[in-house]
């Protein structure tokens, strides 16, 4: 059971993290200018939702903040 909940939590959050890089390059794609920024902005909101939903790893090399 546990490892069905865990699996679930997963697909999720891979889910939520390839919606947020599709947000991204669609946002690069588009041409300078305010609708450009807010679309970065919302695709950036995106990955740090799904960054906080999953298991955040420590950079090598560099101290836990």
């Amino acid at each position: 059971m546990v490892e069905k909940q865990e699996s679930m939590i997963s697909a999720d959050n891979r889910r939520q993290n390839a919606r947020a890089m599709d947000a991204l390059e669609e946002a690069r794609e588009m041409p300078p200018g305010t609708p450009r920024t807010e679309a970065l902005k919302k695709a950036g909101l995106l990955r740090r939702t799904a960054d906080s939903q999953g298991l955040i790893f420590a950079k090598r090399g560099r101290p836990r903040k």
